[in-house]
């Protein structure tokens, strides 16, 4: 969140540029570090430049498209987490077969350079547009804590991204290790995964065409956490012991479950620009989002693991999703209530 807020007086274009040098520059470090220590900093410098670079996208997005086509723009941004994923899913273990995994991660970090100069080149400037720097860092806080951290926009947006990140990443991390223990061999199981996640990106889009034709977010949040929620639940359960449906229909759940949940990423960005405390908070919104999110992707592994393990299978393992589905829906009429409101950026 702060670099989120820095990176609105910083200049967002700056920012994103700044942050792909970073994870590119630590992605071929990487590639010929072998002290595990090293490789973990390494690891987490690029944590460091992927929040420079995703942070600012949506303040700078909304700043130089028209209003009635950015929903449609804020779809394709949100989608960035499935593309990248399906494409590491399927590009990355024929890569690392053949040249092994530093030719991998040196392959990456020289793309990274390559498109901060296609940013530079491409992308408008924001210098005349963003923020004046603060005077001091007590007035940074001041200003984050009191239009963030107390404003319930930021909250409900970010609670909503959280109970969405937790199921989408654990159903997804699973996804391996229960074909795997379907008899799959290791190659199909990587790409039905890499599939799983390439859906998401449908529903990313579709909601941003949605909400640019006229849909209120709530009806794109709640149609999402229901899908998660009906996709998990026939995948997962079972009838006395044996599985509700059979393998390609439970797949196909799967599938229904990561691209109908699609829709959720795309509403939540689109409504951080209007449920922001002001525009110059845009980028401290959504890092709070992408805050919770990790809270969510590191805790909701877990539950599932736990639920999973005292189970003895992944049969139950669709009571956590749809719970969490439940209360995300709830919060949508929170959300709903809140645009409904508040002044359009």
């Amino acid at each position: 969140m702060v670099v989120g807020l820095s990176a609105d007086r910083w200049g967002l274009k700056r920012s994103m540029i700044a942050g792909l040098v970073v994870v590119g520059l630590a992605s071929i470090v990487g590639s010929v570090t072998t002290e595990f220590a090293a490789l973990l900093s390494l690891r987490a410098l690029e944590g460091f430049g992927l929040l420079l670079v995703a942070m600012p996208a949506p303040s700078l997005i909304r700043r130089f498209t028209a209003p009635n086509a950015l929903p449609a723009r804020m779809g394709w941004w949100s989608a960035y987490v499935p593309i990248g994923s399906a494409t590491a899913l399927l590009v990355g273990p024929w890569v690392i077969q053949w040249a092994g995994w530093k030719i991998w991660w040196a392959g990456l970090g020289i793309l990274c350079l390559a498109v901060s100069v296609a940013v530079h080149r491409i992308v408008p400037t924001d210098t005349r547009l963003a923020p004046q720097l603060l005077s001091g860092a007590s007035q940074a806080m001041k200003d984050l804590v009191g239009g963030v951290l107390l404003s319930a926009g930021p909250w409900l947006l970010a609670a909503s991204f959280m109970l969405y990140s937790a199921q989408w990443m654990s159903v997804l991390g699973f996804l391996p290790s229960v074909y795997s223990q379907a008899g799959l061999r290791p190659e199909l199981a990587g790409a039905l995964t890499a599939v799983v996640a390439a859906v998401n990106i449908i529903g990313n889009v579709t909601s941003g065409r949605l909400l640019q034709g006229g849909w209120p977010p709530r009806r794109c949040l709640q149609i999402g956490f229901l899908g998660m929620g009906v996709g998990s639940a026939l995948a997962y359960m079972e009838i006395q012991g044996a599985p509700l449906l059979p393998a390609p229909a439970r797949f196909f759940a799967i599938v229904c479950f990561s691209a109908v949940g699609g829709m959720i990423p795309s509403s939540l960005f689109n409504a951080a620009i209007r449920l922001s405390p002001s525009t110059k908070m845009v980028s401290a919104t959504v890092g709070w989002m992408q805050q919770l999110s990790c809270v969510g992707q590191f805790f909701g592994p877990p539950a599932v693991a736990a639920i999973a393990t005292v189970s003895g299978g992944w049969q139950a393992t669709w009571i956590v999703t749809a719970s969490l589905c439940g209360i995300g829906a709830a919060l949508a009429m929170e959300i709903q209530k809140r645009w409904s409101t508040a002044v359009p950026a």
